[in-house]
């Protein structure tokens, strides 16, 4: 009768293992019904769906042997990378960590004991030896005592508890994957942008330099005309002045360069030191993006992903709060053998055993449930709020990208223009200044005017084409939020086994 009251317990433990307490998870609506398009259109010819942006390497859109080789030499050796993977690594194991409890926990203490009773010990209830109606001192007893002793229990997941856990450390895992994406796209992206920025400073560099060249040959015309009687040592003083002032400009130039050549080597896991980009101005066009739809944003973005996962993962948090409400069944058992000899140590008599079964149900916990539950519930709406947030980021993020780019094209365009009006300008007023007719210091103003013209239109390219990578970066850069649907673990039997 035992037996089958015990087999009982069991076969309903089992049927009522399927239960699990708490709510499902949904993943909640974005926070407004994404738009059918973009409000700004691109710059460009929207590209054909052959021209996806490549997956895990997006860079390659741009076409720069060099960048695809920096790109690589990051993913190789950046130390930021590195740790991201550490964090997956360590994700991954606590996941394995909590799928342990859906296996008994076995354990064995054997020990050997050799100890000696005192003679004065108290009797505890025992009546003492009477001889001749005295009572006999209690003797002293040296024994030993050897134990093999075995201990087994396991938690029935009757409320789903074991299930949630393993549920929200699935979620965390899946977070984290997602996380390590973002940071990669995070750290090519800002590569790319020192690199195009710096390919920038180079042409800028070019420009200033050809300007220093032309402005010496401006000072050699006004020394020659002045040792001639014809200019006048003011025009000599202005036009030294402005040589002197391009060349702090050409300083300044390559002082920034070499500020994002130190950043560029930093992202490549080298000391700034050891680091030397090659020279090579700035010739590119931005290549045009597949922007897709709006919707596209919500599985392309791996921030978003970790928002969504990081909602799974507070909602299982929910459910294990619930599940505390519920009585905890825990199965036990023990046994081994005892013996005060090594000898008979494994015999019949000297085993022993014990089942039990323990179901701890909290009654009053001074509140302690109903607050943890509470807070569960709040750290879930915060974790929508921060989802939705991310959602609204991401689409102000790719407007901005689309419409920088579209302001850009429309300023580098104009900028051409200025810069050949600007050169026009200044070949009228050396011509009007040779012929008497002006002064130098209409010289001097045109060859500022050019100076800067050209300036800003190698900047505005440098700035289209750091646009050009950020609005890829916007876009998510090629990456699916299916590419973390297999990073989740799940119980095997060969845990049963394992330390």
């Amino acid at each position: 009768m035992k037996r089958a009251v015990f087999a009982a317990v069991l076969v309903l433990l089992a049927l009522a293992a399927g239960c699990t307490v708490g709510p499902r998870y949904r993943r909640p609506a974005a926070p407004a019904p994404a738009p059918d398009a973009w409000k700004t259109q691109p710059p460009w010819q929207q590209a054909a769906p052959k021209d996806a942006i490549p997956k895990g390497e997006w860079w390659k859109i741009f076409n720069d042997s060099a960048l695809d080789a920096y790109e690589q030499q990051l993913l190789q050796a950046n130390q930021s990378l590195f740790a991201a993977r550490d964090r997956l690594d360590q994700a991954r194991s606590l996941a394995r960590v909590a799928t342990a409890d859906f296996f008994p926990q076995l354990s064995a203490d054997p020990s050997a004991v050799r100890e000696r009773g005192s003679g004065n010990r108290p009797l505890n209830g025992e009546l003492p030896t009477i001889v001749n109606g005295v009572p006999q001192p209690v003797p002293p007893y040296t024994q030993s005592v050897y134990t093999v002793p075995f201990s087994l229990s396991y938690e029935a997941d009757l409320f789903g508890r074991v299930r949630r856990n393993v549920e929200a450390a699935n979620a965390s895992l899946q977070s984290t994957a997602a996380d390590l994406q973002n940071v990669q796209l995070v750290l090519t992206a800002e590569l790319a942008a020192d690199y195009f920025s710096l390919r920038e400073l180079d042409a800028e560099f070019q420009v200033v330099q050809e300007s220093v060249g032309y402005q010496r040959k401006g000072l050699d015309l006004v020394n020659s005309r002045h040792n001639g009687g014809i200019a006048s040592g003011l025009e000599v003083a202005q036009q030294a002045a402005l040589l002197d002032s391009t060349l702090s400009q050409l300083a300044l130039v390559q002082q920034t360069r070499a500020q994002y050549e130190h950043a560029i080597a930093v992202l490549l896991g080298q000391s700034a030191s050891a680091l030397t980009v090659p020279v090579a101005p700035l010739q590119a066009t931005p290549p045009p993006v597949p922007l897709g739809v709006p919707s596209d944003v919500l599985q392309r973005r791996p921030d978003i992903s970790t928002a969504e996962r990081q909602m799974a993962y507070q909602n299982a948090q929910v459910g294990i709060a619930r599940a505390a409400f519920y009585p905890n069944i825990t199965l036990s058992g023990s046994g081994g053998w005892q013996s005060i000899e090594l000898a008979p140590l494994l015999n019949a008599p000297s085993l022993f055993w014990s089942l039990g079964v323990d179901a701890l149900q909290p009654i009053f916990e001074g509140g302690r449930n109903r607050a943890n539950l509470a807070a569960a519930r709040a750290a879930y709406d915060q974790s929508v709020a921060n989802y939705r947030q991310s959602v609204l980021t991401a689409f102000q993020q790719v407007e901005d990208g689309i419409s920088n780019l579209s302001t850009l094209s429309q300023a580098l365009s104009t900028q051409g223009a200025a810069v050949e009006d600007a050169r026009r300008a200044l070949a009228i007023a050396n011509n009007r200044y040779i012929g008497g007719v002006t002064s130098y210091l209409d010289v001097i103003t045109a060859q500022t005017t050019l100076l800067s013209s050209e300036r800003l239109e190698t900047q505005l390219l440098g700035q289209q084409m750091v646009s050009s990578v950020y609005l890829v970066k916007a876009l998510g850069g090629g990456w699916d939020a299916s590419e973390i649907k297999d990073q989740q673990v799940h119980p095997q039997a060969i845990q049963a086994v394992q330390p």
